[in-house]
Parts: C-alpha cells; sequence; structure tokens
C-alpha cells in the first residue's frame, strides 16, 4: 500500500496516560508576561539571562593553546589531509598535555588534539604507541 492512499483505519492512538500527572508539579512564578500586538502574549525565542558556567581550571589550559589563535581548519583536515602543520603547532605549544589528556577523556575522536591524530590517540589508548 502506498503512503499516498494510507491506511486510516489502522491509526495508532496516542495513550495520554504515558504522560503521567502533573497535578502536583510545582508551579514557578516567572512574573508578567509582556504583551504584544492585539493583547497576545509576547514570547521571546532568546531568554533574557543566559547561564554560563564558569572556567574551571581544568578548562583554563584552553585559552593559553597556540591552536586557539589559529586557524582551526588546520586541526580538523578533510579525511586524507595533511596534519604536518597542526603537529607542528603543537611542538611549540605549552599546553600540549593538557589536551592530550583533555581528547583522550572526553574521547575526541575528530581533529589533533595534543600534537596526535585521531588515529595516533586510539593506538595510543590501546598501549600501540
Amino acid at each position: 500500500m502506498s503512503y499516498e492512499s494510507g491506511d486510516f483505519d489502522r491509526v495508532v492512538r496516542f495513550d495520554s496516560r504515558l504522560l503521567g500527572s502533573v497535578d502536583n508539579a510545582p508551579h514557578i512564578n516567572t512574573g508578567p508576561t509582556p504583551m504584544g500586538a492585539a493583547g497576545r502574549p509576547q514570547l521571546s525565542l532568546v531568554p533574557d539571562q543566559i547561564d554560563v558556567a564558569p572556567a574551571t581550571e581544568d578548562d583554563q589550559w584552553q585559552e593559553r593553546a597556540l591552536c586557539a589563535q589559529t586557524d582551526p581548519e588546520a586541526f580538523f583536515p578533510e579525511k586524507g589531509g595533511s596534519t604536518r602543520e597542526a603537529k607542528r603547532i603543537c611542538q611549540g605549544c605549552e599546553v600540549k598535555d593538557a589536551c592530550l589528556e583533555y581528547a583522550l577523556a572526553h574521547d575526541e575522536r575528530f581533529g589533533i588534539w595534543g600534537g596526535l591524530s585521531e588515529r595516533e590517540r586510539r593506538r595510543l589508548k590501546r598501549g600501540i604507541i
């Protein structure tokens, strides 16, 4: 049977019991809703305030990384592309070890991190390097 003809006799009904109850959910008062044209509520897609987690000591190495000051495309080359330039930059970077530790801990699968490619990091994890 094709999609166009449809089999509307076998429609699966949504079971609202799967949603659970909201009767006991706490109400959070967010203040008055600004009114827009024609007396409709004016809703914003952008929050008034964005909560940004403060940088931790673990993340501060990223600010000192040389790659943050260069073209990111060098560190994420196309498949088969050269990694030479990125690795050269990594060799002179003071946070190379922290970068590699981060990549290994977060299972980064793309790009050059700590002077190693994805393949080299996989080998390092397996103990081949």
